[in-house]
């Protein structure tokens, strides 16, 4: 037999072997090629389907009395009568007696203000709760006071009119200092007590609820020992962007 008619067959043999790898290959490459496509298509249209969501202004109620979130302001004040139903004397260092009215505080908010003065202590610096929750009638006395003294216009730039304090919601308290240097005074921003609160409140879930230069917005002048309960989520949003409640929320 000659080597033409041996060689033919064998050549015709390796052409289907290759054809057969080729095919299957192509058709492999094909399919991978094609899932890709429709797994990209997929995520598209995921991500356009379920866009990535921003802070949620609806997890709490602004209205509601005892939520975090609830704005109280000489525009939105409290219920008649209204008195918390959390009052608790809080572990921490206090200015006056345990028995005294303003040593109150809520009990949501206690583990938060126990942390972030510990925090504080392990930093060098002693926090003392100054005043915390306040009724009706004993605001009542601190802002007639302040009006006979200072005249109504003027009390009413750094004093709550009785039923639209914040103090009366349970969530709001004075930081003050150990010999109480520059106590409910602007000057109280530099001392070492005033800096540590200013820099790493928000961290627990506080935030000095009257700002330096939003007087306008809030309606009172600024208080940088005047701390606000609202969580730490809401508290480092309003850090980060330098807004006040009213301004995040979109309120009078």
């Amino acid at each position: 037999m000659s080597k033409t008619k041996i060689l033919l067959p064998v050549i015709i043999i390796a052409l289907i072997i290759v054809g057969f790898f080729y095919y299957f290959g192509y058709r492999k490459n094909q399919t991978n090629t094609n899932s890709t496509s429709q797994l990209d298509s997929n995520n598209i249209n995921e991500s356009e389907t379920n866009p990535p969501t921003g802070f949620d202004k609806t997890k709490y109620s602004i209205d509601e009395p005892g939520s975090i979130w609830w704005i109280v302001n000489k525009n939105r004040p409290l219920p008649d009568g209204y008195v918390p139903s959390d009052l608790i004397v809080p572990d921490v260092k206090l200015r006056l007696g345990s028995n005294a009215e303003q040593m109150q505080f809520s009990k949501t908010a206690e583990p938060a203000l126990i942390e972030m003065f510990k925090a504080a202590t392990t930093d060098g610096i002693t926090l003392v709760f100054g005043s915390g929750y306040r009724s009706y009638d004993l605001q009542k006395q601190f802002y007639d006071s302040y009006v006979a003294q200072d005249g109504q216009e003027a009390a009413d730039r750094y004093s709550a009119r009785p039923g639209t304090s914040e103090h009366q919601t349970g969530l709001s308290f004075d930081a003050t200092s150990v010999g109480e240097n520059c106590h409910l005074e602007i000057c109280w921003e530099n001392t070492p007590e005033g800096q540590w609160v200013k820099n790493n409140s928000y961290k627990y879930g506080f935030v000095v609820r009257y700002p330096n230069g939003k007087e306008s917005i809030t309606g009172y002048q600024y208080e940088p020992w005047h701390l606000r309960y609202v969580g730490v989520e809401l508290a480092t949003e309003l850090q980060t962007t330098g807004q006040t409640m009213e301004e995040f929320f979109g309120i009078n």
